[in-house]
């Protein structure tokens, strides 16, 4: 195993069946870094971008979590299942003949800011347990509703029949239960729905493009994956960039605040601090006249 620490992110095309937890473990082991974390937990059933931070940049894995993400969902409508997918158990079939226009003018209320309940099968704790565990005894506890955004909501096709089946893109912000969404549709219909697939294609500017299979970073090996790794500066591409001189870089690795002539850019919120030859230095946040630490990576 490699025993010299990495700092950067890695992104992977998350295989079905897989859990996040999964893909991490192998991480590890193929890297030999125990410091491996992830960005935004994806279910056993869906697939796509996982972004999975090593070393230091496991710090910065928040920043990419806030950022938005983009789905695409195959829905079952007349259909409910206790985890709102395929992996669950039938809880209840019947009939739904509707028409795509009829699809369309409900998903128009779901634009914008939503309340959600998170299923019973989640990572969301209550009282300090995981719901999914709570789930497996058997247990439904009340959950909170929370406010989640909904960015753009597109029916990209759609098969007709007494139980409809759609394809959906979502672009939402953290925290969105994408299953839920489409089961909040479908009572607005009229009726229950699972999602049958789900598949992460963005956050924020990293692309499900970009990442390699996993079968690709095992067969590479413990050295070979090196080429796969995104630096940090380059992994938080969707904020701000702000590059300092010598002077301000020593105050930055101190977690000095920037002022003055130091700080060149008047962005608001957050911002890359880079050195001159592009190496990430930490995340500040700016106000547009002093910015202040939030992550100090030198």
């Amino acid at each position: 195993m490699s025993a010299a620490p990495f700092d950067g992110f890695l992104l992977i095309d998350k295989p079905s069946q897989w859990t996040s937890h999964d893909v991490v473990a192998k991480v590890r082991a193929v890297t030999g870094q125990r410091k491996v974390g992830h960005a935004g937990t994806l279910d056993p059933m869906a697939t796509g971008l996982l972004v999975l931070g090593l070393g230091r940049a496991t710090r910065l894995l928040r920043f990419v979590q806030a950022g938005v993400k983009e789905y695409v969902a195959r829905v079952m409508f007349g259909v409910a299942t206790d985890s709102l997918d395929a992996d669950g158990a039938v809880l209840s079939r019947a009939p739904m003949p509707f028409g795509p226009e009829d699809l369309e003018q409900v998903m128009e209320r779901f634009v914008g800011t939503v309340l959600q309940e998170p299923p019973m099968v989640s990572a969301r704790k209550v009282e300090g347990r995981r719901l999914y565990e709570l789930a497996r005894e058997g247990e439904v506890v009340a959950r909170e509703a929370r406010p989640v955004e909904i960015h753009a909501l597109e029916l990209e096709d759609f098969a007709p029949s007494d139980y409809p089946e759609a394809i959906l893109r979502v672009r939402c912000g953290t925290g969105t239960y994408v299953r839920t969404l489409a089961d909040d549709i479908a009572r607005a219909l009229g009726g229950r729905a699972h999602l049958t697939a789900l598949r992460r294609t963005r956050n924020g500017s990293l692309r499900v493009e970009d990442a390699g299979t996993m079968d690709a970073f095992t067969t590479a090996g413990e050295i070979n994956w090196l080429p796969l790794l995104l630096s940090p500066a380059d992994g938080l591409a969707d904020l701000p960039l702000e590059v300092v001189g010598p002077d301000a870089a020593i105050a930055v690795a101190n977690g000095v605040s920037l002022t003055g002539s130091a700080l060149r850019s008047d962005v608001t919120g957050l911002l890359r601090i880079v050195d001159a030859n592009g190496r990430l230095l930490a995340v500040y946040q700016s106000d547009g006249v002093a910015a202040r630490a939030e992550v100090v990576l030198a």
